[in-house]
């Protein structure tokens, strides 16, 4: 499981050699300068679509004459980003350097400042929801990929200049050999889960904690405009001796570590597939707290591979690009125009891990207020 950040700014709290690997964006050093000359850079850093460029094919042979794509913040187990790198690279022939897979949102951003006008810049970004809103003007390049029109206008900037690529559901994961399976949020206070809960991150700073306290709001009697109850209820989790303050990662649950886990469905529905034969990992929703937040992609405006960041758009919002963020059990942004024009991976929609509730997502404002409120409140809670 990486640490994300969707909503507040900052999800992990980077060591030393993970802040040089955000400098450097490679562990081995900075990728070589792209390969494409000045002019052929310039054009394709002012498309705003394929046509621009003669259309979908004129951009694979500017992107091929970059030969290079840096991206950061894509673990291979989270959305199936192992998977989405490398199918790129061998379809199109392209390197892709991928760095600091474990950064926050508000890191790639920083990462691009401290790197603007370099070749170690990162070509695109994958963001939560308020990183992504804050930086459009700034950082983001307009650019709408073909399957365009098959996106919800709820989820793009009406430029192109971050669109949502993939959701999940707030979960709980859980060792059904080591805990009893939760029907409720409430059973986590229960003896049973005496030092076994943890939540990926502090919600302060991580994306995933955060929705896991809106969850909890949303469980308690709560709502996305007051989630107090969120807090409170994980304030009884510390005070009941339940609440495990360790970040979950796979090694975590593979030992036991962390027999139960509050983060995104589908890095738990990844856990339970690959830890088969060794843990019985099983997924729960609740019914009553089913929380959504999408990640969003964004070209960099100072790309130094400008073409290969708008190809890696296309790819990701291709119908291949979106059936391989559906193998990695995450919920992607085209799924119901591919249902409905047959083009979705079935198998694979229906692995997603079930929920009978409806999904509630937090607006902008709701997402500042809940933010500052655990900015406020959250220490002295589980302190």
């Amino acid at each position: 499981m990486r640490n994300r950040s969707d909503r507040p700014v900052a999800l992990w709290k980077p060591t030393a050699a993970a802040l040089s690997g955000l400098l450097l964006l490679s562990a081995c050093g900075a990728p070589p300068a792209p390969s494409g000359d000045g002019a052929d850079r310039g054009e394709a850093a002012g498309a705003t679509s394929a046509a621009d460029l003669g259309g979908l094919e004129g951009l694979i042979e500017a992107a091929q004459e970059e030969g290079e794509l840096n991206v950061i913040a894509l673990p291979p187990d989270w959305a199936n980003y192992g998977e989405m790198i490398s199918t790129f690279e061998e379809k199109y022939d392209i390197t892709v350097n991928s760095a600091a897979s474990d950064a926050t949102s508000q890191e790639e951003i920083n990462a691009a400042e401290q790197n603007a006008g370099t070749d170690r810049a990162p070509d695109v970004f994958d963001l939560g929801q308020a990183v992504a809103l804050a930086n459009a003007d700034k950082h983001f390049a307009p650019y709408q990929v073909e399957t365009w029109d098959d996106i919800d206008d709820s989820i793009k900037h009406p430029e192109g200049k971050y669109v949502g690529d993939y959701t999940g559901f707030m979960s709980v994961g859980y060792n059904a050999d080591e805990v009893p399976a939760p029907t409720s949020l409430d059973d986590l206070l229960g003896e049973e889960y005496r030092g076994k809960v943890a939540l990926n991150g502090d919600p302060t700073q991580a994306g995933a904690a955060f929705s896991g306290v809106v969850m909890a709001a949303l469980g308690n009697g709560g709502s996305v405009d007051d989630i107090a109850p969120g807090v409170e209820f994980f304030a009884e989790l510390k005070e009941a001796g339940n609440f495990l303050p360790v970040d979950p990662t796979p090694a975590t649950i593979a030992s036991g570590e962390t027999p139960v886990v509050i983060d995104w469905d589908y890095t738990n529905a990844q856990q339970t597939l690959d830890l088969e034969g060794q843990v019985d990992w099983q997924v729960f929703v609740p019914e009553d707290a089913v929380v959504s937040s999408y990640y969003y992609q964004a070209v960099n405006l100072d790309a130094p591979h400008p073409a290969a960041a708008r190809l890696w758009q296309e790819f990701v919002f291709s119908d291949e690009g979106q059936n391989i963020y559906l193998n990695g059990f995450a919920r992607p942004a085209r799924a119901e125009a591919m249902e409905s024009a047959g083009t979705i991976d079935t198998d694979a929609f229906g692995r997603l891990p079930a929920s009978d509730g409806e999904p509630v997502s937090l607006t902008q404002e709701q997402s500042d207020a809940a933010a500052e409120y655990l900015t406020q409140n959250w220490a002295d809670a589980v302190a």
